[in-house]
């Protein structure tokens, strides 16, 4: 069955990341605890099919609750067109004890590039999750000549190939089904897993978000919710 391909794509790109991410897992890791613990807000932001990814870790039970993405309202459109990621970021609200997560596949485009310019600037840690290989093959799109890796305080290499799709198929002129997304939800699920540990090992235990569908779950996420008022529900 041409199903048990994907399968097996996936089950040896897991095996993969397992074996040559773990470092940095950790180390995007201790970047998000710190964050938590000094009274940030993780955010995060990926482009057109990217967002999958950045909300993945914001605002979902068993997740923390001091998380916001970054909302793309163009869904992608303009992410080749230099000046729209600054404009964006002006009217956001970055403070340096934040973190942001980028994603990016390729790492190419104006608009992911210039959140992290932005973000820099403003002193926040950054963890890039893309194609490191690839990404480094690439030109960018941006008059910098920049590639968002280049912005990363840790790199979350994702371990994909040039253009995402997998799978090859008689008749096809392109391969189909993608990969990053669920090597993006591994790596970043992963991440927060080891930020929580880190936390609860210094003694502090961070807010997570309990699933709203479970008895009781509205109202202990509210009250933990009502603390982060300021940061989640502004831009």
């Amino acid at each position: 069955m041409s199903c048990e391909l994907y399968f097996d794509v996936i089950i040896d790109l897991m095996e993969e990341i397992r074996a040559t991410q773990k470092d940095n897992i950790r180390s995007a890791a201790e970047i998000v605890a710190q964050s938590i613990m000094s009274g940030g807000i993780l955010q995060a932001f990926g482009s057109g099919h990217s967002l999958a990814a950045a909300i993945e870790i914001c605002g979902r039970a068993g997740g923390l609750i001091p998380t916001k993405f970054i909302e793309d309202s163009s869904r992608g459109i303009y992410e080749t067109i230099e000046g729209v990621g600054t404009k964006l970021m002006e009217m956001s609200d970055f403070r340096e004890q934040d973190c942001l997560v980028l994603i990016s596949n390729s790492g190419r485009n104006p608009f992911s590039i210039e959140i992290a310019d932005y973000a820099k600037k403003c002193g926040v840690k950054i963890i890039v999750v893309t194609s490191l290989e690839v990404s480094k093959t690439m030109t960018s799109r941006h008059s910098s000549g920049k590639k968002l890796y280049e912005f990363a305080d840790v790199v979350l290499d994702n371990r994909v190939a040039e253009g995402d799709a997998s799978i090859k198929l008689e008749g096809m002129p392109v391969k189909v089904c993608g990969t990053s997304s669920i090597a993006a939800a591994l790596l970043l699920n992963s991440t927060i897993l080891e930020a929580i540990e880190i936390m609860l090992s210094k003694g502090y235990v961070p807010p997570v978000f309990m699933s709203a569908n479970v008895d009781g779950g509205p109202e202990f996420n509210k009250r933990l919710t009502d603390k982060y008022a300021d940061r989640l529900r502004r831009k």
